[in-house]
């Protein structure tokens, strides 16, 4: 891997990224890459989550299955997209449900930095993808380090909120209840905001206003969804 990893998530990752499993994800993203093929998002920004949101400060997990496979809209952090470049359908219907749950303006920008340096962890599944191919690396080897870590979360004891939209991040609630943590935090699983699914589910979740009730319940204080 030649991604830096930032210093507060080091003793999480290590372990995960010195495995076999791991150095063989390497290996292959850089045959990928030397074949021609387009990754997104660019080397230097695949961990951008974690640098954004150190481990002691998330208060929230939101969850997704890959990047964005479209030119110039991953960064790094799950459902955003670099400024000025136009927000994606499903990035929209969050959009929508966050001006149903709180009220708030539809924001301009997919930009969600301002989410993750409050302490939200926007976290993808799988951290790279193929241009123009959807869920390409899935089943490379990302889960294991993007579990490891939802598990170091889990296993603080503060509370924290994770949102898991869709079937492939619902999967990794059983990380934390596997660690028989679930009764410090709060799980909120709904259908996935794609235009596919939204309808079955997403709209109307309320997800924002749940994680904002169960913060402040627990003194870590609410979060500014604004963008």
């Amino acid at each position: 891997m030649s991604e830096t990893i930032p210093e507060s998530w080091r003793p999480v990752l290590e372990p995960a990224l010195a495995t076999a499993e791991a150095r063989k994800l390497g290996g292959w993203l850089k045959a990928e890459e030397a074949a021609g093929k387009q990754v997104y998002p660019p080397r230097g920004t695949r961990l951008a989550a974690l640098a954004l949101t150190p481990l002691e400060s998330v208060r929230c997990v939101i969850l997704g299955q890959d990047p964005y496979h479209g030119p110039g809209q991953a960064h790094g952090l799950a459902f955003s997209v670099q400024a000025g470049v136009k927000p994606p359908p499903s990035l929209m219907n969050i959009y929508k449900e966050l001006e149903a749950d709180l009220g708030l303006p539809r924001p301009v920008t997919g930009d969600l930095t301002p989410w993750a340096r409050q302490g939200v962890l926007l976290l993808n599944n799988t951290l790279t993808v193929e241009a123009g191919q959807a869920g390409s690396h899935a089943g490379r080897g990302w889960d294991a380090i993007t579990d490891a870590c939802v598990a170091a979360v889990a296993e603080r004891g503060e509370p924290t909120v994770f949102i898991l939209w869709g079937s492939h991040a619902k999967k990794k609630a059983s990380r934390v209840a596997a660690l028989g943590r679930s009764s410090h935090h709060l799980i909120v699983a709904n259908a996935h905001p794609s235009p596919l699914s939204a309808h079955n589910g997403f709209f109307g979740s309320r997800p924002f206003s749940q994680a904002n009730a169960f913060l402040e319940q627990h003194g870590r204080g609410a979060i500014d969804w604004r963008v």
